[in-house]
């Protein structure tokens, strides 16, 4: 089957849960013997491992001018072609990664609604490309705020398109007002061009089937990651606390900080250490600098990754002997839990929204969302072996049997061979 991923490129700075979670749906589908061609939006996907092959559509760089400064006129070509250049679009890529929509509103509802002159330019080149190229059996669309596509898709070349849906609240909520409900509601309203929309897990399907009420069936398939490559039997000698995600205020490192801190000044788990990666912004710098004076007292003890790289992934969890992530918002879905178990290394996070039902039986969960609790729990289960290697067992069985590329790449084709049946 050929099967065109259309995902946005966000930089390669940091640790992008939507971004890998495509990376990954690519990797097995392709391992499972099926065409995929990655169309990638906005900013280039620099890593090799996309193997993105076709150009870059909808440049975040000459799109964001146009919907600013041109909405109703034709932005010069000289002009757009300076603008979409490879060394703009680095610089472009150096700045990316914020979470807040503000100033984006415009850019933000035209992928949605996919009515205006700026999509219009942009929609025609995509179309031409899949028109001139092998058409494709099937489109998968990364997020449902790329929705406008679909629009656009079945309105010229009527080709089945799935889409994705994961944390898309976290950027249209931070819309004002206004823009947030027309967001919400055009999405609605596009929903009829989506053949079938997927889930990450249960608990955001119940969420989306509430917000939209247009859809009405989500397919829940949960990422996979190369179990393989994570597979590790060694656990350090002295326990070792892994923090890999995003640096930032809403992934909460600075409540697990506080919590080690705390246990290191009670001297509660002999020889403690903390390890952190993930990647950052220019955004996050200032929430970086917080967390490392938080930490300056027992700075020999940490580990601090400063760069990022999708290929270190596996080779940071074979360091750790459990993975913490204090998020303060509900998210969809937390990959990070899905690599820590395929190394057999389980979890310690919230009770907040999905990480009960991604956890299960591999991890421990806490509440409130506080330091104290939070402490308490790593104290719990890294002072305690015996309940240790249990929770460790439980993350490499739930790995082999819910998390692991070929269940995620047999489900996605499932979907994918209905809406193509039909």
């Amino acid at each position: 089957m050929k099967i065109l991923l259309i995902i946005p490129g966000s930089g390669d700075s940091f640790y992008c849960g939507n971004c890998f979670r495509d990376n990954l749906y690519a990797h097995a589908l392709r391992t499972a013997g099926q065409d995929v061609v990655i169309m990638p939006l906005y900013l280039p996907l620099t890593d090799k491992s996309f193997r993105a092959n076709t150009p870059l559509f909808f440049p975040a760089t000459s799109y964001y001018v146009s919907q600013k400064y041109f909405g109703k006129g034709k932005m010069p070509a000289v002009f757009e072609k300076f603008l979409d250049s490879p060394s703009v679009l680095h610089l472009a890529s150096s700045f990316s990664g914020t979470t807040s929509a503000k100033g984006m509103e415009q850019m933000t509802l035209s992928m949605i609604k996919g009515d205006d002159r700026s999509f219009a330019h942009q929609i025609e080149k995509l179309i031409h490309w899949i028109a001139n190229h092998d058409r494709p059996d099937i489109i998968h669309l990364s997020s449902s705020m790329l929705i406008g596509i679909a629009k656009a898709i079945k309105n010229h070349i009527d080709i089945p398109v799935v889409c994705s849906l994961q944390d898309e609240e976290i950027w249209l909520d931070s819309l004002e007002n206004q823009y947030a409900q027309e967001a919400w509601e055009s999405i609605g309203h596009n929903a009829k061009y989506i053949d079938r929309f997927t889930a990450s897990s249960e608990f955001y399907k119940s969420f989306v089937l509430n917000k939209i009420p247009e859809i009405k069936e989500i397919d829940v398939v949960y990422p996979g990651v190369k179990s393989k490559e994570y597979e590790s039997l060694n656990v350090p000698k002295e326990p070792v606390i892994g923090f890999f995600y995003r640096i930032s205020q809403e992934n909460g490192l600075d409540i697990l900080a506080q919590s080690f801190v705390k246990l290191k000044r009670e001297n509660a788990i002999p020889g403690l250490k903390l390890k952190i990666g993930g990647g950052y912004t220019r955004e996050n710098k200032n929430f970086v600098n917080r967390i490392r004076n938080i930490l300056q007292p027992y700075i020999n003890d940490v580990i601090w990754l400063d760069n990022y790289a999708l290929n270190e992934h596996a080779a940071f969890y074979k360091d750790i002997s459990l993975i913490c992530a204090p998020l303060r918002f509900n998210e969809a879905f937390g990959l990070y839990l899905c690599e820590a178990f395929a190394a057999g290394r389980p979890a310690v996070v919230p009770n907040t929204g999905s990480f009960s039902e991604i956890a299960g039986n591999a991890g421990l969960l806490y509440s409130p969302n506080d330091s104290e609790h939070l402490a308490e729990t790593l104290r719990k289960i890294l002072g305690d072996a015996v309940l240790y290697e249990k929770y460790k067992e439980n993350a490499i069985r739930l790995s082999h049997e819910k998390y692991n590329d070929v269940i995620a790449a047999k489900n996605l084709l499932g979907i994918y061979h209905k809406c193509v049946s039909k």
